[in-house]
């Protein structure tokens, strides 16, 4: 048996062990089995390659666009894919793989600024309810169901109609109505939480009410928060396709998807092409959060 094959026999039984000396190797075993489990899965892979693939589009975006994605060429325009345009071109004579390519680094901009924001914001909330309870729980779940009376397209359109079309109101707009979910599992996982044993020795050690749920209750639900934010970026990219659509998103010539389909509109059954490459591109990246966020809940959920 070779030195590299021995070797890694050693890490792999170093973090499966079931006597782990420290925590650290608790916590290390813990995740590679974790790893282990969801590779098994294609369907989870597959989602988690399309991602990674979103990843590295939008990081190399520069690399790998052939053509500047805001230079017109009228002499140009409405050219059907071909060797040197790809994915054809735009009314405008751009290139569409090019706008498609750049528009992956937009996409990704809101996803993670509306994650960022609506991740803790309904996390608070949700352990805040669940914990507290009484009054404090009426009062943040009744809010929380008149958010969720509306669905959250319509919802998004009535806040950027007040704050104006635009990347960064359309991000604004998105977060507001995208926290309630978020709460409402926070909630559910801190109600089964802080009846538990554990819970109420730390109580009685003097703990304040704070202290328990950051400390102790907020990463107890940070599982569930992770599928729910990856299942739910899928619905937060539609959401903002959808107002790109409308021209409340993103402002021209910036290359965003929802936009791009707009544009096209006029010509979907003459040149095809030009609306078709960025609906499948928001296709393709939602599936691939959806398989993803199923893949995570099969292994991080343990019901």
């Amino acid at each position: 048996m070779s030195d590299q094959t021995a070797s890694d026999l050693s890490w792999h039984d170093w973090l499966t062990t079931t006597s782990p000396h420290s925590r650290r190797q608790a916590r290390l075993g813990q995740l590679y089995r974790q790893w282990l489990a969801f590779r098994k899965n294609p369907a989870a892979m597959a989602g988690l390659a399309i991602v990674v693939a979103l990843l590295l589009v939008a990081a190399f975006a520069p690399l790998i666009a052939p053509h500047d994605p805001l230079a017109q060429a009228l002499d140009k325009r409405l050219l059907p894919p071909s060797g040197v345009n790809w994915f054809g071109t735009d009314s405008l004579g751009r290139d569409i793989f090019s706008r498609i390519v750049w528009g992956a680094r937009v996409t990704l901009v809101i996803v993670m600024l509306v994650v960022i924001t609506v991740g803790p914001l309904g996390l608070l909330i949700g352990c805040a309810a669940g914990y507290l309870g009484g009054w404090v729980d009426v009062v943040l779940m009744r809010i929380t169901d008149v958010f969720l009376a509306f669905p959250r397209l319509v919802l998004a359109l009535a806040f950027v109609a007040a704050l104006g079309p635009g990347l960064e109101n359309a991000v604004i707009a998105i977060a507001f109505t995208a926290w309630p979910p978020y709460a409402r599992v926070a909630r559910a996982e801190t109600m089964i939480i802080r009846n538990a044993d554990y819970i109420a020795a730390i109580r009685l050690q003097g703990a304040s009410q704070a202290r328990i749920v950051l400390k102790h209750v907020v990463p107890m639900c940070m599982p569930s928060l992770i599928v729910r934010t990856t299942l739910d970026m899928a619905g937060i990219i539609l959401t903002a396709a959808g107002l790109g659509f409308l021209g409340l998103g993103a402002q021209p010539p910036i290359p965003e998807w929802g936009a791009m389909i707009s544009a096209g509109r006029e010509q979907i059954f003459d040149q095809w092409w030009v609306a078709t490459f960025p609906g499948l591109a928001i296709c393709i990246v939602a599936l691939g959060f959806n398989l993803l966020g199923d893949g995570l809940r099969d292994v991080l959920d343990a019901r």
